[in-house]
């Protein structure tokens, strides 16, 4: 065998992964066709959050999109300094054995074969999809248009909803459920509906679309039957769907309609062939893909707690089980919300809107925490590794909360489960 370990995909799983393992003494190759990084460097959770910000700062799109590349070519070289010791193809791999690979012509073989190739946005099979733009040419605008319609209320979204509005872009989301952020707490979503409402973003629920016509018209149903909406440009922000490379069936790999059949140590039919991340789509966010290479390469992770964001301003952070799926389970439970409006360090920041709901068992276990607030995204980190590590709201309360500080609101959620 030529390598220990090959890895397909540099993103976040493949570029972690190759690292960790070159540094457990392995023989390791990283294959990847495009940028280092991935996905979510090269085009999502790094750029988006560039220009969120950017947004935020009222710099221009010109001066936005400098500043994201900017950090993009930082972060990258970042990389090449991890993967020291790593040999990296450039090129696109396809599987060509049980144990081999093919890279423009080169075949590499390895004991193990780690498959982390992501993930590319999903098209609505509708007529007049091929006038919709998708997340990535978004990013590649030059200049913005001056309204939007968003096929899609989930994260992806409403984050460019957000971000567009930021710019000075009229935005229109259509939304199939009856909320936005399926999978979120209903609650916190309608209360984040109505503050994207007052800044101006139209949110259409409850919408079925039909058809894109040229001239950039989006037909969709609703309850009150057939409706329209035209704007100079319409982005379809329907989720994402896995990619997965060429070759599969010559090394036994089955796959499924929705990604790469892994059991549950994301091993593939194939024994020497592993898939993680968003190409099995169990669960498609980078953080989780990089938790579940290094399962597969020998960590212990807890990988049934997992905290998602959306990047909007108030964050919107979830870890845990919705109150409408606790409720559906028939388990007693005690919800404790914490207004984002009490806590000094928020209120100085000019930050009044929002809230913290915890949900808790009655051992004091946490079973979720959902939270609308400034910094939501790190303030989930500590409910989460509370739950991940089996502790009750008694570590939270035995632990001394520095004031000023937004952590005091997760320690004011705590105290009332006492």
């Amino acid at each position: 065998m030529d390598y220990d370990v090959i890895i397909l995909g540099a993103g976040p799983a493949g570029y972690e992964g190759a690292a960790i393992a070159a540094a457990q003494g392995k023989k390791v190759a990283l294959v990847e066709r495009d940028h280092v990084g991935g996905t979510c460097l090269n085009r999502g959770c790094i750029p988006t959050k560039c220009l969120l910000h950017s947004a935020e700062e009222h710099l221009s799109w010109e001066d936005a999109r400098a500043h994201m590349e900017k950090v993009v070519t930082t972060l990258r070289s970042g990389i090449d300094q991890m993967l020291r010791g790593v040999t990296v193809y450039n090129g696109n791999g396809v599987i060509s054995g049980e144990n081999s690979v093919e890279v423009e012509g080169q075949t590499i073989t390895a004991e193990k074969i780690i498959i982390a190739t992501g993930s590319q946005p999903s098209v609505l099979p509708i007529p007049g999809a091929e006038f919709c733009m998708n997340s990535d040419d978004v990013l590649a605008l030059e200049t913005l248009p001056k309204n939007v319609i968003i096929i899609g209320g989930g994260v992806i979204g409403i984050e460019f909803a957000f971000m567009l509005s930021g710019f000075g872009v009229e935005v229109t989301v259509v939304e199939y459920c009856k909320e936005i952020l399926p999978g979120f707490d209903a609650e916190l979503c309608k209360r984040l509906r109505q503050m994207l409402s007052r800044k101006g973003i139209k949110i259409v629920v409850g919408a079925q679309v039909q058809a894109v016509e040229c001239g950039y018209t989006v037909k969709y149903l609703d309850k009150k039957g057939e409706q329209q909406l035209q704007a100079e440009a319409v982005v379809m922000a329907v989720g994402r769907r896995a990619v997965m490379p060429e070759g599969l069936d010559k090394a036994g790999v089955e796959t499924n309609r929705r990604g790469i059949t892994v059991d549950d140590r994301f091993q593939t039919t194939n024994p020497n062939i592993y898939a993680v991340g968003d190409c099995n789509a169990k669960t498609m966010l980078a953080h989780v893909a990089s938790a579940q290479m290094r399962s597969v390469l020998g960590e212990s992770v807890n990988l049934a707690v997992v905290p998602a964001v959306v990047f909007t301003t108030p964050e919107l952070a979830m870890v845990g089980k919705t109150e409408d799926a606790i409720k559906e389970e028939d388990t007693p439970y005690k919800t404790v919300k914490v207004m984002v409006a009490s806590n000094g360090k928020a209120l100085s920041m000019g930050a009044e809107q929002g809230v913290i709901k915890m949900l808790v068992a009655e051992d004091k276990k946490i079973l979720g925490c959902h939270i609308l607030a400034p910094h939501a995204s790190d303030l989930i980190a500590e409910p989460a590794l509370c739950m991940a590590n089996g502790l009750t709201v008694d570590a939270i309360n035995h632990t001394i909360h520095s004031h000023p500080s937004l952590n005091e609101m997760i320690a004011a959620a705590a105290s009332q489960c006492e």
